[in-house]
């Protein structure tokens, strides 16, 4: 069997194992390096699985647009605009000097991108950072409308989370809306959610605090819990809003 397909094997396994073990859903990705094993990942969420064979790449890398590169955000984007470049097949004709020259260190790694270039390895049984499960509506909603998913995906992302060693200290909230604006809300209290049900009420105030025209509808929810620390490091903190 070839490394793809013994890859995408791989991944449908590790799939199903996280929706019989934890009754959630996983996107996966299959690809020659860790930038575009994400990039695959993110094409098929919430529950896929996408495979990009080498000789795929550049058909698949060329046509994206460069926000969906990792590093480039809003002001990476716009400054990007500017120089007329808004695909990867346009950032891919500059010279590295010149994005050097534009965007510093981060300018090789941009070159590098463009062309499929990820050196950085993936480290196994590496502890959670975080875990969230989001779901995607059938139509789009106002947001008033989006309790039950939000509940439900609460109760999800909690039977997860009791399985993990570490305690996460952050709960996020994630709305996507019908124009494809991503919107997040955190709160950390002063100590870790202890049940489903707190932690429900903190998803729910933190959609209190999006302050959009209520008219506006919303096509996906998502909760995360973020912050995961050792049990002995939770100590009394301040309360933190984002």
């Amino acid at each position: 069997m070839n490394q793809p397909n013994s890859c995408s094997l791989l991944a449908r396994t590790v799939r199903e194992q996280i929706r019989q073990e934890l009754n959630l859903t996983a996107s996966a990705g299959v690809a020659p390096n860790k930038f575009l094993a994400k990039l695959a990942s993110d094409w098929r969420k919430p529950d896929g699985l996408f495979v990009i064979q080498p000789e795929e790449v550049d058909a698949f890398l060329l046509p994206l647009t460069v926000g969906r590169l990792p590093g480039v955000g809003k002001v990476t984007e716009e400054k990007l605009a500017k120089l007329g470049i808004k695909i990867v097949a346009e950032l891919r004709g500059f010279e590295q000097a010149k994005l050097e020259n534009e965007f510093g260190r981060y300018g090789v790694r941009l070159y590098e991108l463009a062309r499929g270039i990820d050196e950085n390895l993936v480290v196994p049984d590496r502890p959670a950072q975080s875990i969230s499960v989001e779901d995607t509506f059938p139509e789009d909603v106002l947001l008033a409308e989006t309790e039950p998913m939000i509940r439900r995906l609460a109760d999800k992302l909690w039977s997860a989370s009791v399985k993990e060693p570490r305690i996460a200290r952050t709960v996020v909230l994630k709305l996507k809306t019908s124009e494809f604006k991503i919107l997040t809300r955190s709160y950390t209290p002063n100590a870790p959610p202890s049940s489903s049900e707190e932690m429900t009420d903190i998803a729910l105030k933190l959609r209190e605090r999006v302050d959009l025209d209520p008219k506006r509808r919303y096509r996906l929810v998502g909760i995360g819990l973020s912050n995961f620390r050792d049990a002995e490091e939770i100590t009394e903190q301040p309360v933190l809003f984002e």
